[in-house]
């Protein structure tokens, strides 16, 4: 499982996994470098290498790095370029999302054989409230524990926990515990724990944010806390003081809220060198199709809203979309609107980025079907699924759109949304592959 017992900055030992735990109910569970660890899981032979997820060609951005590349200085969000420029040593993999995605799901089902209040914020990380579990499996410490061993002993993967009294202390617990670690913040000893710490360990407090407030002399949240409301509000105005002000005094009323429903599910890619060839641009968006309806599939969803996304050489960016009656989680369907949409937007530029999204999600299963004209009983979302069977039985890529046979080197790794990852789900807002 690795060490037993993390020693957090400014911290001490005294907050590793045998800390008083009274009261601390409230668990945020983080997968350590989850994109990697799961390439890891599956290529044995890249264990202790540096592996980093995503960042392939000129305009790649890494999703994911392992602890051996992160010596290098490589980080999530960090340009491909800048990374290969750091480790050149490394391996570099394309991003597997549906392999993720799978993981993840495992992942929450043993969250959730712990307690039903699990509430996910992205594929790799959850806070789960265990004040009903206590009764059955013991103290949150020990319950945390039996997290930590049913992940490394069922999913060969390793994760950090944070164990506190509220969402914001679990979850600089769990952030000071990587790797494959444990902190305990006891209730007595909240403001012991957190004052000594850097300001920008605040939630809201980024790069800029600490500069601001490092110039008034605030430097840790201590320092924070005991400055006077009107200078907080001169420096960041009224509600981000409110804000900071709370959780510098370790207040943090929120709930963890179980079933974060998905809300749209897409894909998008970023061309190595830009493009205005109409066949390059349909046979991406092909490909793009293909994605997320198997991912609507996997998830056991469909959407009724179509959406495509258009950045143009420019950075100007262009978004079209259009909702139909019927819910559908098939590629052809998706591509046929998808390009439509493309083709009324008459970007008539060239392309840097193209993206295909499905909102609206709703339950797949009892949905209607809409058959169109001259369609077979057994048609295209037959034939989709029946290639989903051979993809889980055999591997993906055997079974692919005849318009892509032909083969062209097409990269379609993305580029994803806050805080990034190469090709989104969302919700969470962040999928950056794991801390």
């Amino acid at each position: 499982m690795g060490r037993s017992q993390a020693v957090p900055r400014g911290g001490g030992g005294e907050f590793g996994p045998d800390a008083d735990d009274t009261g601390c109910t409230v668990l945020h569970v983080d997968m350590d470098a989850f994109y990697a660890s799961v390439e890891v899981r599956r290529r044995p032979e890249l264990r202790g290498k540096p592996v980093i997820v995503g960042g392939e060609g000129p305009r790649g951005v890494v999703s994911a790095a392992s602890y051996e590349a992160r010596k290098f200085g490589v980080h999530s969000a960090m340009p491909g370029a800048r990374a290969r420029r750091l480790c050149p040593h490394a391996v570099f993999l394309a991003p597997d999302f549906t392999a993720y995605t799978e993981a993840s799901r495992a992942v929450m089902g043993i969250f959730r054989d712990v307690t039903p209040l699990v509430e996910p914020l992205s594929l790799d990380e959850a806070f789960l409230d265990v004040a009903g579990a206590r009764k059955l499996l013991g103290r949150p410490g020990e319950i945390a524990g039996l997290i930590r061993r049913r992940v490394a002993a069922e999913q060969r993967l390793t994760c950090s926990v944070g164990v506190a009294g509220t969402k914001f202390l679990a979850k600089l617990g769990s952030t000071r515990a990587k790797p494959d670690g444990m902190v305990v913040v006891p209730r007595a000893r909240e403001l012991e724990y957190l004052h000594p710490l850097p300001v920008a360990a605040l939630w809201g407090v980024g790069e800029r944010t600490a500069e601001t407030l490092a110039r008034l002399g605030l430097k840790t949240i201590g320092d924070l806390a005991a400055a006077p409301r009107g200078l907080l509000r001169s420096a960041v105005g009224e509600a981000s003081a409110h804000h900071l002000h709370e959780l510098s005094w370790a207040r943090d009323p929120r709930r963890v809220i179980p079933e974060q429903v998905e809300k749209s599910i897409g894909a998008e890619t970023t061309f190595d060198v830009d493009v205005s060839d109409p066949t390059v641009i349909r046979r991406t968006m092909l490909v793009l199709s293909g994605k997320v309806a198997e991912r609507l599939r996997h998830a056991g969803q469909a959407g009724r809203t179509v959406s495509v996304k258009i950045r143009l050489a420019d950075f100007q960016t262009l978004s079209r979309s259009r909702t139909v009656d019927v819910p559908t989680d098939v590629a052809r369907e998706i591509f046929e609107l998808g390009w439509a949409l493309f083709q009324a937007a008459r970007p008539g530029e060239r392309i840097r980025l193209i993206g295909v999204r499905v909102e609206g999600l709703v339950h797949a299963d009892g949905q209607p079907r809409q058959m169109t004209l001259g369609e077979r009983d057994h048609g295209w979302r037959d034939a989709e699924r029946a290639a989903d069977a051979v993809a889980a039985r055999f591997g993906r890529g055997l079974v692919k759109p005849a318009s892509l046979l032909r083969g062209d080197g097409l990269r379609t790794d993305g580029n994803g949304s806050a805080p990034r990852g190469e090709e989104t789900i969302e919700p969470p807002a962040r999928h950056n592959g794991g801390a």
